[in-house]
């Protein structure tokens, strides 16, 4: 089937040399500007990058440098044309759409939709796989998330210079991954449990389970060992800023109001706002074992209710709340849109630039490889369909695209600027990274 689609594009495109050809010696037939700009039909209609995409309608333009092919508003490269026919080359990240001719001020518009397909690669970012305790580059570093299997952490985030920050609970410390990938460790003394406030390894943490960002670049931690929330500055100095009401488990920033939060993963678990140094505040109660939170850019949050295996949206202002994906009270792991979809356990959750939400979906108490859900799964953002970003069902280790790469326990994720996706693989003792084109 492969070898019938390249002689076909092959002999497409032979077409289209000749076609230009011709109108060069006709000098003169070609885009009419009187005339509509009409997109008839394209093959292939779907692909990742790299697809070549016969583009067949009237009224196009030999004359190569004056057209220009759009999906979902990303620029194709061209090979080729005529009057009649265009030859194009999907881009990295496209994502699907209508496909525009455009000459000049002038544009036709396909009915049909160009269906892009992410290759989503996942590879090791660092740690090797042990429970131990080592910083140096990739993985030459050790991580400690499964030394005892009730270590829960969720803490993974990224800040805009693609420093990856890690919540690292069998070490009792925070961890940095800069962008060359160098691990080295920003607060806390490594392997020493206790507490107090201070820079580096003068600070001393118990359980450090979730990480947040706000909008200066501090780092945020909640230790539910402690009991403690702390602002952590970039030059890695700790300071308590509030104490917990209830244990805190998790933590986010709404950068719109500039105020941190916080949950308590119990049976009735509270969300309660910090709105100033030691001035905390119930917000929402009684949460069945609420995991990751985390805001979008209207100031919404969106909670992983690992207990019920559904993911809650509040509404900013009212926190009036919604079940968006999942099926309350029944674990599984399927695909489906909103409320057909099933999770178990989902844990760890992070918002990428387009309000879509990762979720990562194995919280149980021991990282179990039991667990029907060893994956990272998306939510759409608004139409809340629910599909599997990488990873799949069974537990395992390995690196590779989407659904053939596989982790055990994946707890923690984050998102980058350029939609680069970081996992906290708990049983793997590693940070795994995605990358989608």
């Amino acid at each position: 089937m492969r070898y019938t689609i390249k002689i076909f594009l092959l002999a497409a495109l032979t077409a289209l040399t000749a076609g230009m050809l011709s109108c060069k010696k006709n000098n003169g037939s070609g885009y009419n500007p009187a005339a509509p700009i009409v997109v008839d039909s394209f093959t292939a209609t779907s692909g990742g990058v790299g697809t070549e995409v016969l583009i067949s309608g009237s009224n196009f333009s030999p004359d190569t440098s004056q057209v220009k092919v759009f999906i979902n508003g990303h620029q194709l490269a061209l090979v080729g044309g005529n009057g009649r026919q265009i030859m194009a080359v999907v881009p990295a990240r496209c994502g699907s759409g209508n496909v525009i001719v455009k000459i000049g001020k002038d544009s036709g518009v396909s009915k049909g939709i160009f269906n892009y397909t992410f290759s989503r690669i996942v590879s090791t970012l660092a740690g090797d796989g042990n429970a131990g305790f080592a910083n140096g580059k990739g993985t030459d570093a050790e991580f400690n998330f499964n030394g005892q299997n009730w270590y829960r952490s969720m803490g993974v985030v990224v800040d805009d210079n693609l420093n990856v920050y890690v919540a690292d609970p069998g070490n009792h410390c925070i961890r940095k991954i800069d962008s060359l990938g160098n691990v080295s460790t920003l607060a806390g003394e490594a392997g020493v449990s206790g507490y107090s406030d201070g820079q580096g390894s003068n600070a001393h943490f118990s359980l450090p389970y979730d990480l947040a960002l706000d909008g200066d670049g501090n780092i945020w931690s909640v230790d539910p060992g402690n009991w403690d929330i702390r602002k952590i500055s970039p030059d890695g100095t700790a300071v308590t800023w509030a104490w917990g009401s209830q244990a805190p488990w998790s933590v986010s920033v709404d950068k719109t109001s500039g105020y941190v939060y916080y949950s308590s993963c119990d049976p009735s678990g509270n969300i309660y706002q910090v709105s100033a140094q030691w001035t905390t505040n119930q917000v929402i109660p009684g949460l069945k074992y609420p995991a990751g939170i985390r805001f979008d850019k209207a100031g919404n949050l969106y909670v992983s209710g690992s207990g019920d295996h559904v993911i809650y949206k509040f509404d900013a202002g009212t926190w009036n709340k919604s079940v968006i994906a999942g099926t309350m009270g029944s674990a599984g792991y399927v695909n489906g849109v909103g409320t057909a979809a099933q999770f178990a356990n989902p844990w760890g959750i992070a918002l990428d630039g387009s309000g879509n939400i990762l979720v990562a979906g194995n919280g149980t108490w021991d990282g179990g490889t039991y667990n029907p859900d060893q994956s990272v799964r998306m939510v759409q953002a608004g139409t809340w369909a629910v599909t599997t970003f990488a990873g799949n069902g069974a537990a395992g280790y390995a690196d590779g695209i989407g659904e053939g790469a596989a982790f055990s326990a994946p707890t923690g994720v984050a998102v980058d600027k350029n939609g680069t996706v970081y996992v906290l693989d708990k049983n793997n003792n590693r940070i795994r990274k995605i990358i989608s084109q």
